[in-house]
């Protein structure tokens, strides 16, 4: 069985601000295309509640895959990251999680 570390966050969008959330957070969204850079990335999910609470999914091939990630690209990250939070009521980190 291959290797996988998952990165799960919930998030409350501001109210209105859904959609514009969605496509910065979604499967093609600007975090996913950011990620996208490393090959050992393996996709976003974003899966939506109906309290509008929202959850995001990311898969890398291992822990060490997502920190050289942060290593190459930490200002593009923490720009994005910065750009993000006017999208968001509230960012939550759930927890980080290895495939069994």
């Amino acid at each position: 069985m291959k290797e996988m570390h998952v990165i799960v966050w919930e998030f409350r969008p501001r109210e209105g601000l859904e959609r514009d959330f969605e496509a910065v957070y979604g499967a093609n969204g600007d975090w996913a295309k950011l990620f996208a850079r490393s090959a050992r990335f393996l996709g976003t999910e974003l899966l939506r509640g109906p309290d509008r609470t929202y959850f995001t999914i990311d898969r890398w091939e291992t822990p060490e895959a997502f920190a050289a990630f942060q290593r190459q690209w930490r200002r593009e990250y923490d720009e994005l990251d910065q750009r993000s939070e006017a999208l968001t009521e509230t960012e939550t980190l759930i927890g980080r999680f290895e495939k069994v």
